[in-house]
């Protein structure tokens, strides 16, 4: 009875959230993209950064990075690189010129301006996971192909999270779908569950074509307007050691012309794809980048890019990618340092190596998403739901993250750190003196609901009270309450108008053939 009387008067535990959520599954945080208030980390000295900095000018100017598209080839000719072969080779002050020309910030405007991001400065956003061939839940309990409605729950999960700002590749794959037309079936499926920032792969002409314009029409533009500020983006990867594919450089091209965001982010494994040692790993990995941004901003000064890191480690013993680790930090760190140095955005990522949503893959993705807060990373990746190295996305694992972002956000507010004169309370301090305790009075009863972070996963019952409660272990929590968000999601509004005409463009392109499956 004392239990129940204190918690009445308190109204501030779970009783109390119960109520302010009313009907609401979880009483989460609003939409509010944190900035970084701290000052960022960097183990590189001037003269670590100037040797990166040489190291990355000496591979594009000695060694050279091969570009497998003829179209890019004839432009880097044009602008007076050394050419043979797919081989390109380009001096320092023509790459330091034209990645000059890159914003170091720039929005991205979705079909709901509410949802508007701003990516550079000390802004930090969050992203789904993206692209895992494979889906794990509590309930299936194994590891098993992903498809269409296991796209779809991951996809109301992006949206319904207020901390999960843009919408990355797709959530998992749903091989059920076609390969040519897949990206018809999951766009359609985004763009009407979600009003985040969108994301095209540049994987053939076809399907950024289509994702250009499906965004168009989600967003009821002109193409005029489309093309006068970014409206999606795209992200690719280099295929390392030292080489850019065709379909990734055609679709940025294609995106640059229309003045749409790219991310490039080399993907080094230090130990396989890159070397052992992480200054050579990361050094190779800014060459990579480097390279695809100049030739970006040669073709339209100004397109807005931002310059990613995907530098781990392998297993030594058994070449498996590792993530979250020391060397993982510490290349994170290192690159957030030298996107500084060269003025543009970054990306990073919130990555494991785990294969269920255990212990290993909190304290994994923990590590990744706090480098990603110490190197100053603007856009993180996988932020929530990423498993098995990116093979496996998971709706238990996708919550679990989804309760770091939220601490990670309030850990970015600035009412943490005030100091003024009703933070410094000397009142309240005078009021308690040497005898009683802080909880009864006016200072504390004035700010107690908003006094700490409260969370909606964690179990903070003591353990007499976890076990009269069921026992409930963490991922377990995480799986009823996706059940019970997927029951009661409802879309965001969409004009009827707008979605016929998305349905009718998915079904003109369907029996057009949808993209070709091999370049």
């Amino acid at each position: 009875m004392a239990d129940t009387d204190t918690r009445r008067r308190r109204g501030g535990g779970r009783a109390g959230a119960a109520a302010r959520r009313g009907s609401a599954v979880i009483d989460q945080m609003p939409w509010n993209p944190p900035v970084n208030i701290d000052r960022p980390t960097e183990p590189l000295g001037p003269e670590g950064v100037d040797a990166i900095h040489d190291g990355a000018m000496r591979i594009l100017e000695e060694i050279g990075i091969e570009f497998y598209n003829d179209e890019a080839i004839g432009i880097l000719r044009e602008a007076g690189c050394t050419i043979e072969g797919d081989n390109v080779r380009m001096g320092r002050d023509f790459v330091m010129e034209m990645i000059a020309k890159a914003p170091s910030q720039f929005s991205i405007t979705p079909r709901n301006p509410d949802h508007t991001i701003q990516i550079g400065g000390k802004n930090l956003l969050f992203g789904n996971v993206s692209s895992p061939p494979n889906y794990w839940d509590m309930e299936i309990g194994k590891k098993v192909p992903g498809n269409r409605e296991m796209c779809r729950n991951l996809l109301k999960l992006t949206q319904y999270f207020n901390c999960i700002h843009f919408a990355g590749g797709y959530p998992v794959e749903p091989v059920d779908l076609h390969a040519s037309v897949r990206h018809l079936d999951v766009l359609y499926d985004k763009l009407t569950l979600t009003d985040k920032a969108m994301h095209a792969y540049s994987l053939g002409k076809e399907r950024v074509e289509d994702v250009m314009e499906m965004v168009r029409i989600a967003g009821g533009l002109s193409h005029e307007e489309f093309e006068a500020t970014p409206r999606m983006y795209t992200n690719i990867n280099s295929t390392s050691p030292l080489k850019h594919d065709y379909p990734m450089i055609d679709g940025c091209l294609r995106l640059a012309r229309r003045g749409q965001a790219i991310v490039v982010t080399p993907f080094t494994l230090a130990g396989a794809m890159a070397p052992v040692t992480m200054a050579g790993a990361v050094a190779q990995s800014l060459a990579e980048a480097l390279c695809a941004i100049a030739l970006f901003q040669y073709v339209r000064p100004g397109t807005p890019c931002a310059i990613g890191t995907f530098t781990s480690n392998v297993d030594m013993k058994t070449g498996a990618p590792a993530f979250g680790t020391p060397e993982y930090i510490r290349s994170t760190q290192m690159t957030g340092q030298m996107a500084r140095y060269y003025d543009l955005p970054m990306r990073s990522s919130g990555v494991c190596a785990a294969n269920v949503p255990d212990g290993q893959s909190v304290w994994e993705t923990s590590n990744s998403l706090w480098a990603a807060v110490q190197s100053g990373t603007n856009m993180v990746y996988h932020a929530a739901g990423w498993l098995e190295g990116g093979l496996i996305a998971s709706p238990e694992k996708f919550i679990m993250d989804c309760e770091v972002l939220q601490q990670i956000q309030r850990y970015m507010d600035p009412q943490l750190v005030a100091t003024g004169p009703d933070e410094i309370a000397l009142d309240a301090i005078r009021s308690v003196g040497n005898d009683g305790h802080f909880f009864g009075i006016q200072h504390t009863q004035d700010r107690y609901t908003t006094a700490f972070y409260q969370p909606f996963l964690s179990d903070w019952k003591n353990y007499e009270g976890w076990e009269v409660a069921g026992g409930i272990w963490t991922a377990e929590r995480a799986h009823h309450m996706f059940k019970e968000i997927i029951t009661s999601f409802e879309p965001p509004a969409l004009d009827d108008g707008i979605r016929d005409e998305l349905a009718d463009f998915v079904t003109r392109r369907k029996a057009e053939g949808g993209a070709p499956t091999d370049f």
